[in-house]
């Protein structure tokens, strides 16, 4: 034992040193750190500079619209008997686009207006009566007053001229309550007939002969082909470069030779909050016939200068 002690007391410093985890430097002197290599921490909060995108250079993109575009859903249930256009087909207003089957609905119209003309021929036989019991009750008041015809006569013709011009008003009521139902049955039937509800060319078609149709139910999207808008969206930041009477450039990737001209027509005179975003809607000058309604276009402020007229 002494003499491992003193094997150990014996030993370098330098390896007394390594074995006890010791550094050669100072303790204080491997703790530190230039600072210049630290960033502060104001540098460190502070968020990287950005700068605004120039409103000017801003592009978008949206869709080409028809200011007159719709839906055209069935108005009541029924049977698809036929179709009398086609996807592409320019259709006016008031041209029949399909039919659904309207037997029923015919033999209502029918019922009804024969019902209609039986209360009619009906009122005009208790008018006649209301005449002639009119013409008596006057005989008898003269009579009455010459004392020919008793109270009782008298009373008995009084009587059945009241009960004719009740007849007549109840019939009347039935007229109109007949005229009534034929005018819902004529609408039913009118409703078989699906027609256009502008000019325009049919751009979807829904429907298929024998198809059952619910009320709601869209059978077909009628476009107008002009005037054609653009409509896109531009946010806060860039609003103030799309003033009302703006330039626009139009491009698409279908035509790349085609540069359509534009202005602004409309702004949102509110922002969306949710977006942070303003609606812009564009009119066209003089568009090009390859441009179509849903097609998407790339929207950008016209030449610096020019004016659309």
């Amino acid at each position: 034992m002494r003499l491992a002690i003193a094997a150990s007391l014996a030993l370098p410093p330098c390896i007394l040193g390594s074995t006890l985890g010791c550094d050669s430097r100072p303790a204080a002197q491997a703790a530190v750190v230039p600072a210049s290599n630290i960033p502060s921490e104001a540098a460190r909060a502070a968020p990287p500079e950005t700068k605004d995108p120039d409103p000017a250079r801003f592009t978008t993109t949206g869709p080409l619209v028809a200011e007159q575009q719709a839906d055209i859903a069935a108005e009541r249930d029924g049977r698809v008997a036929s179709i009398a256009v086609e996807i592409g087909d320019h259709v006016q207003r008031g041209q029949l686009l399909a039919s659904l089957d309207s037997r029923a609905a015919q033999a209502v119209v029918e019922s009804q207006t024969a019902r209609l003309t039986s209360l009619r021929a009906q009122v005009r036989e208790w008018e006649s009566e209301e005449k002639m019991d009119g013409a008596d009750l006057r005989r008898a008041d003269q009579m009455r007053a010459e004392k020919i015809l008793s109270e009782e006569g008298w009373e008995h013709v009084k009587y059945k001229l009241d009960e004719v011009i009740a007849e007549v008003a109840r019939y009347r009521a039935d007229v109109t309550s007949a005229e009534a139902d034929l005018n819902a049955a004529r609408l039913q039937l009118e409703q078989c007939r699906i027609v256009a509800p502008f000019a325009g060319v049919v751009g979807r078609q829904s429907l298929r002969p024998a198809q059952e149709v619910k009320k709601g139910d869209v059978l077909f999207w009628i476009t107008a082909e002009s005037p054609l808008r653009i409509l896109f969206t531009v946010p806060e930041s860039a609003m103030s470069a799309f003033p009302v009477g703006a330039s626009l450039t139009l491009t698409t990737q279908s035509y790349p030779d085609v540069r359509q001209d534009a202005k602004v027509l409309r702004v949102s005179p509110a922002v969306d909050p949710a977006s942070g975003s303003i609606q812009v809607i564009g009119a066209l000058i003089h568009p090009s016939p390859l441009l179509k309604p849903g097609m998407s276009m790339q929207v950008a402020l016209g030449r610096p200068g020019s004016t659309p007229q």
